[in-house]
C-alpha cells in the first residue's frame, strides 16, 4: 500500500498562494490513491517539528511552499533514515521544483508525489569556520554580498510583485551598493582567493531569485558546490550585461565572474554580511559552507536528468516512491557507478 502522505503547508508561502491551493493539493493527491494528513505551518522551526514527526510516523513528507520551508524541512529529514520529501511548488520563487523538472502546474506536481521516483539529493550546509558538527542545510544557494541586500529587501517587498520580487530587490540593492572586498578558500585543495566585487555564492543548486541559473553547471548529487563569485563592474555593465543573462546562466562567460568547484568554501568579508539562503537569514560572515552527499532523498519526475550527475534509474513498475517501492541508492553506491 502507498505511504500516506503528510502534506505540511506555509499558508503565508507566495503571498498566501500555498495556503490558496492546499485544498486543492489534498483533493489532487486522494484522487490519485492517496492517503493525505494536512499540518499547516506556523514558521521554518514549526515546519521542522512537524516534518520529524510525520517522517518518525512513517509518512512521506510533502511540502506546499516556498524553497525557504523547503530546505529547512530537508535539513530536517536528513536525520531520519529513509525519509521522503516531495516538493510542491507554493512559493515566489519556487526553484528547487523548477530544477527538479516538477511542473508548476498543481495537478502535474501532485502526479510526481504518486507517481515519482526517489532519487538521493545533496544538501548545502552553513557553519561557522571552524565549528564542528552539524550546521543549518540549505537546497539552494547560499549567497552574500550584494545577494544579501537584495534578499532582505526582496522579504521585505509587497507580495503582489509575485515572482517580480527578486528583479526588484535586485535593483533596489544596486541603487546603494558600494563594493566589498572578499576572500574565500576552497577545500580540500586550500586554494585562496581575492577579489573586489559584488557577491560570492555557494551552490548545491543550479537557481535562485525566480529562475535566476546563478550556478547553471551545479548538479544535485555529486558531492560539490559551485563557487560564483563576481567581480566589480560599473552598475550600468551590471544592469545590461549580468542581469538579462543571469536567468538563462550565460553570465558565466563575462570576465567578471569567475566558477569553482568545491567540496566546501569558506567564506569573509570586509564588511559585516548576513548570508542567505534559500532566501533566508542563516547566518553573518565569516562562515563555512559544505556539499553533503546524498542527504535526503526526493521525488522527481520518471527520466529527469539535467539537475544530477548520475543517469536515472529505469522507472518503477511497482507502484510510486510515495507508496515505499523505490530503491533509493546510498551516496557509496552512486559514486561507485560514477
Amino acid at each position: 500500500m502507498p505511504a500516506p502522505i503528510c502534506l505540511i503547508v506555509n499558508p503565508s508561502a507566495g503571498g498566501g498562494r500555498a495556503g490558496r491551493l492546499a485544498p486543492d493539493a489534498e483533493s489532487a493527491l486522494r484522487g490519485l490513491g492517496l492517503s493525505v494528513r494536512r499540518a499547516d505551518t506556523r514558521d521554518l522551526e514549526h515546519s521542522r517539528s512537524l516534518a520529524l514527526e510525520a517522517a518518525a510516523a512513517g509518512e512521506t513528507v510533502v511540502a506546499l511552499s516556498g524553497d525557504g520551508m523547503i530546505g529547512a524541512i530537508a535539513d530536517t529529514l536528513r536525520d531520519v533514515p529513509g525519509a521522503i520529501l516531495g516538493v510542491l511548488p507554493g512559493g515566489r520563487g519556487n526553484d528547487l521544483a523548477r530544477v527538479l523538472g516538477i511542473p508548476a502546474d498543481l495537478s502535474a506536481a501532485c502526479a510526481v508525489v504518486a507517481g515519482g521516483t526517489a532519487r538521493p539529493m545533496d544538501l548545502g550546509e552553513v557553519l561557522a569556520p571552524d565549528g564542528p558538527g552539524h550546521g543549518r542545510g540549505f537546497v539552494g544557494i547560499a549567497s552574500v554580498g550584494f545577494d544579501s541586500d537584495a534578499n532582505r529587501i526582496a522579504n521585505e517587498a509587497p507580495a503582489w510583485l509575485g515572482g517580480l520580487v527578486y528583479a526588484y530587490g535586485a535593483l533596489r540593492a544596486l541603487l546603494g551598493w558600494k563594493p566589498s572586498r572578499f576572500e574565500i578558500e576552497l577545500h580540500p585543495s586550500g586554494e585562496r582567493h581575492t577579489l573586489t566585487g559584488y557577491s560570492v555564492g555557494a551552490a548545491n543548486s543550479k537557481a535562485y531569485g525566480g529562475g535566476m541559473f546563478a550556478a547553471p553547471d551545479a548538479l544535485l548529487d555529486d558531492a560539490m558546490l559551485e563557487v560564483v563569485t563576481m567581480d566589480h563592474m560599473s552598475r550600468v555593465r551590471f544592469l545590461t550585461s549580468v542581469l538579462p543573462r543571469v536567468f538563462k546562466g550565460t553570465h558565466v562567460t563575462l570576465p567578471e565572474v569567475r566558477v569553482f568547484r568545491a567540496a566546501e568554501v569558506t567564506i569573509a568579508a570586509d564588511r559585516p554580511f548576513v548570508m542567505y539562503a534559500d532566501g533566508d537569514p542563516i547566518g553573518e560572515l565569516p562562515l563555512r559552507v559544505r556539499a553533503v552527499a546524498g542527504a535526503i532523498n526526493v521525488l522527481v519526475p520518471a527520466g529527469v536528468g539535467a539537475a544530477f550527475a548520475t543517469p536515472s534509474p529505469p522507472p518503477s513498475t511497482g507502484g510510486t516512491a510515495a507508496g515505499g517501492s523505490a530503491t533509493v541508492a546510498t551516496p557509496d553506491e552512486r559514486r561507485a557507478e560514477a
